[in-house]
């Protein structure tokens, strides 16, 4: 069996699901739970920086002594990439190497150690223009869970590509308790947030996913956000500004945790450190709705 094969699959393994009305999707197994860890899927527009927050949340979590997988969604396979220094392979890729036969696969294959033990995974994605994420996704969680995985994890955390709300790449929200979703101070980043506000809308129908809140990123100020969470029902849980010390720690493969002393990088590990202990302690769901594409510009004072 080859990803063409899957990619090509006939059509009796896209179903119509309740998630939302009219949704067409790949169907995920439902028996696939991943147990006792607390799942967090962070969200947000294309490039606002959400594995630099996912990777630097999972080093958070890790110094707090939590034993934290991170798994990134994205064909780019880089969520990881400060974590363990290099690019992984993805899911994908790995499965193709023994035609999609998941037995012969070892837990080396496909999970690599990164920043203070934190466990690292790249599901990657099915080629441009075909296949869905939401298989992707899926057999992610299968593997991990046929390989016992899960059972000793505290913290996942699911890196989600861009702000596509498909019934595929939405398909970690199946997974989550709550849902962060990554947004800068500007109208791009709060449009593509109303979006995803409805995606977990639809998916908190049938599944325990719920809003966990927004966190501000490379913006010095917060106002705009705060003017759409103030309409919506959302809180900001944290806040990072648009500090070169989080730029130069990408290209060094670093966290922040690993980046020189400052004032400002310490004030930036300190908010991390923050973050995942008000997470872990247990993030209030939200019940945020969202509004209508004509009322976000209103809002933020389009004419």
């Amino acid at each position: 069996m080859t990803i063409d094969t899957l990619v090509k699959a006939p059509p009796r393994s896209i179903t119509r699901c309740p998630d939302g009305e009219g949704s067409v999707q790949v169907q995920l197994d439902p028996a696939l739970k991943i147990g006792t860890a607390k799942v967090f899927a962070v969200y947000g527009k294309g490039g606002i920086g959400k594995s630099t927050t996912s990777s630097n949340l999972s080093a958070a979590f890790s110094l707090l002594g939590k034993r934290v997988l991170q798994i990134g969604c994205d064909p780019k396979h880089d969520s990881t990439f400060t974590l363990t220094k290099k690019l992984l392979p993805t899911v994908i890729d790995v499965l193709e190497t023994v035609e999609f036969h998941a037995e012969e696969l070892r837990v080396e294959d496909f999970v690599f150690p990164g920043f203070n033990g934190v466990m690292c995974v790249e599901a990657g994605g099915p080629p441009a223009g075909t296949g869905c994420g939401g298989y992707v996704v899926g057999q992610t969680v299968k593997l991990l869970k046929e390989h016992h995985l899960l059972e000793d994890t505290d913290v996942v955390i699911f890196d989600v590509l861009g702000d596509v709300v498909c019934g595929g790449f939405a398909a970690p929200l199946q997974h989550a308790d709550r849902a962060l979703i990554v947004a800068a101070n500007d109208f791009d980043s709060i449009f593509a947030m109303n979006r995803i506000v409805a995606a977990i809308q639809a998916k908190a129908r049938n599944y325990g996913v719920r809003l966990g809140g927004v966190i501000a990123n490379r913006s010095a100020a917060t106002d705009q956000i705060d003017r759409y969470n103030a309409a919506a029902g959302l809180t900001t849980l944290a806040h990072f500004p648009d500090l070169d010390a989080i730029r130069r720690s990408r290209l060094q493969k670093a966290t922040l945790f690993e980046m020189p002393d400052s004032p400002e990088v310490e004030a930036v590990r300190a908010e991390y450190l923050r973050l995942a202990a008000m997470l872990w302690a247990g993030a209030v769901p939200l019940e945020a709705m969202s509004m209508k594409d004509r009322d976000i510009f209103d809002l933020l004072g389009f004419q």
